[in-house]
């Protein structure tokens, strides 16, 4: 197995030579910036390797299911579910949220997605990233309609997109009755404008508290102390 084909957390390990979207920081953030408060029962849509998942499992006593549509990830995360310590809390299903939405009989406290985000750029050659990364088979009207049916009434749909398309997702969402109840504004440094929202909906409609997240310090020589203390559970690094 070579060096890229697996990544180490602290309390689990993510092997990734299947699934065409490997570990990466929009994942981890959702993870780690996510409400998990009086969650019993969790939603990740579109699992790809498990990360969010299991990082949502060592946060929470919560039951965690996570659906997947392209087989091999689906395999996947659910191998490296039954390596965790959280086997008995978390399971991973291979459907398409279309097809769990119809025959799903429980409620969530959580919705969690790192969603397809490209909607009418090239697509990749490689089928499997690009059904992982367009949302051609499951648009952001599809996921908020959805997660309106699946959601608790007082339950929470969490999200992270780039600005743009974070943008289309809140107005989109509010139309159809999810609203925008917290926003961290994700920024590479702090000379940078941000290029990532972390967004969490409700069905009730407040004032969002909005705020801001650098992940480097403005040299580039280290991380910032926000971003350390946000994942400090997690990567080995820190």
């Amino acid at each position: 197995m070579g060096r890229n084909n697996y990544f180490q957390f602290k309390q689990f390990k993510i092997i990734q030579e299947k699934s065409a979207m490997k570990v990466g920081t929009d994942g981890a953030l959702l993870g780690a910036w996510v409400n998990i408060a009086e969650t019993k029962n969790i939603l990740d849509v579109g699992a790809g390797t498990g990360l969010i998942a299991l990082m949502l499992a060592q946060r929470s006593t919560a039951k965690v299911v996570g659906i997947e549509i392209e087989l091999n990830a689906a395999e996947e995360a659910g191998e490296n579910v039954q390596s965790s310590p959280w086997e008995e809390r978390v399971s991973i299903e291979n459907v398409a949220f279309q097809d769990f939405k119809n025959s799903c009989n429980n409620k969530f406290d959580l919705i969690v997605s790192n969603p397809p985000f490209f909607s009418n750029s090239y697509k990749n050659e490689i089928k499997n990233r690009a059904i992982a990364r367009h949302n051609d088979l499951l648009s952001f009207s599809e996921l908020i309609s959805g997660a309106l049916n699946l959601l608790k009434e007082k339950g929470r749909l969490a999200v992270i997109l780039p600005n743009i398309a974070g943008n289309e997702f809140i107005e989109l969402a509010k139309q159809k009755g999810l609203f925008l109840a917290r926003l961290t504004e994700v920024k590479p440094n702090s000379k940078k404008e941000s290029n990532r929202f972390l967004m969490e909906f409700t069905k009730e409609n407040l004032i969002p508290a909005i705020n801001n997240l650098e992940i480097y310090l403005e040299d580039g020589s280290d991380y910032t102390d926000s971003y350390k203390e946000l994942t400090r559970d997690f990567y080995l690094k820190f």
